[in-house]
């Protein structure tokens, strides 16, 4: 490697999770940048299904598992996902959390929910679990850190500021009840002694770690078209998603990166409200979402589904500096005759563009232009190699490299570990 940034291309879900602990078995550790227990990454290993929302993928494997300050941690929510790990047998004193990392507070949680309802059929889609709430704080310096945890009378001092002006949002706002400070510090304070084993210099260690020479993974929580600056705006993530986040979630420099890898399924799907412009019309959409399981990992919600889209995905190339692509769940589209791609947008003048549009506007009216390809009609269970898929699918591959000028490295033909055919 060394140091390898894996990065989502699309809207999330692309199976980013098993790609990390694919590569996980010849890293040293894997680092979590960016996002909170808001999505969801579903690991199949030695026969097990694994569903971890905020830690690393890397702990599967018995790697470092790294969450750097760019990430939100709910405390109640990572205390009870080791545990359940550990249950299964896991060794989960494999965790670091950075102490610059900002928590989840329970009022981020009520007003997330509270305003997401208010906005009605504006509702930007967020999963309610306080996520934005809790970055809008870290960014307005109300934030609490996860090393204030672990002094107490830090905590009661951050939690009674914060409460001074969440409560008014709450009860003037949103109607809500308020919180009481006591209870909210109590309940807190009372995981600091489970959580502090687990807090570290995390910048310092993937330093260390590099130096050393040794393998660093880098994941992020969604992907490129929800990054905050650069997704599809307002309906995107409360933080950096993209590559670059990399290196401010962790605290290292841009530098140290040899290698960012993106991660696109053979197909697009997203969550939440939003412009989709390969979104597919009619029973199509269903049957894909069936065959894919496009259900949410965290909230079981339903997944729109579209073709793959090419420009969008060129934008992915671009603004994530991408040195190679992992294509997945290429087995999803066997049982479709013709496979449709999306190719270039059709905007509001009539003009064609292969670039993503620069302004919200246009994206927002962009109209699909297809090209239409054959599909192999055959399941890929017996291919353990890129050779041996079906022309079709080898063609079909070739073609997304082609389009992107980018080599596919990893071709994911089903859910285990073992499916990825390189």
């Amino acid at each position: 490697m060394p140091a390898t940034v894996v990065v989502g291309a699309q809207w999330g879900d692309e199976g980013k999770g098993k790609i990390v602990d694919l590569l996980a078995q010849e890293a040293d550790v894997v680092c979590r940048y960016q996002g909170g227990p808001n999505a969801g990454h579903t690991i199949v290993a030695g026969g097990e299904t694994f569903k971890i929302r905020q830690t690393p993928s890397g702990v599967i494997s018995g790697k470092t598992s790294v969450i750097g300050a760019g990430c939100v941690v709910d405390p109640q929510v990572l205390l009870d996902e080791l545990a359940e790990l550990e249950a299964r047998g896991i060794d989960v004193s494999v965790v670091v959390v950075s102490g610059n990392a900002h928590l989840i507070m329970p009022w981020h949680v009520a007003i997330d929910q509270a305003s997401e309802r208010r906005l009605g059929h504006l509702q930007i889609g967020t999963t309610r679990r306080g996520i934005g709430p809790a970055y809008a704080d870290k960014a307005s310096r109300l934030g609490i850190r996860v090393q204030d945890l672990l002094d107490p009378k830090i905590l009661r001092q951050k939690i009674e500021v914060a409460l001074a002006e969440k409560n008014l949002w709450l009860e003037r706002i949103y109607e809500a009840e308020p919180f009481v400070l006591e209870a909210v510090w109590e309940q807190y304070a009372s995981l600091a002694e489970r959580l502090a084993p687990y807090v570290g210099d995390v910048s310092l260690l993937v330093d260390r770690a590099l130096d050393e020479g040794k393998d660093v993974l880098f994941e992020g929580a969604q992907a490129t078209l929800l990054d905050l600056d650069h997704g599809t705006y307002p309906f995107v993530t409360s933080s950096n998603p993209i590559a670059s986040g990399a290196a401010t979630g962790i605290g290292i420099g841009p530098t140290r990166i040899d290698r960012v890898l993106g991660v696109s399924k053979a197909y697009v799907t997203r969550v939440g409200e939003g412009p989709f412009p390969s979104e597919i019309r009619g029973p199509d959409q269903g049957r894909l979402r069936e065959l894919g399981g496009e259900y949410g990992t965290v909230t079981g919600r339903e997944r729109r589904c579209g073709w793959l889209d090419l420009v969008a995905l060129r934008y992915a190339v671009r603004v994530n500096g991408m040195t190679s692509l992992a294509l997945t769940k290429l087995d999803v589209l066997s049982d479709f005759d013709e496979l449709p791609v999306c190719v270039r947008y059709r905007l509001r003048d009539g003009s064609e563009t292969e670039h993503f549009p620069a302004h919200q506007s246009d994206f927002h009216h962009a109209e699909p232009v297809w090209e239409t390809l054959p599909g192999w009609a055959q399941p890929l269970d017996e291919a353990s190699t890129l050779d041996e898929l079906p022309p079709a699918a080898r063609d079909y591959v070739a073609y997304v490299s082609r389009a992107l000028g980018l080599p596919i490295e990893l071709v994911g033909v089903g859910a285990a570990r073992d499916r990825v055919l390189a």
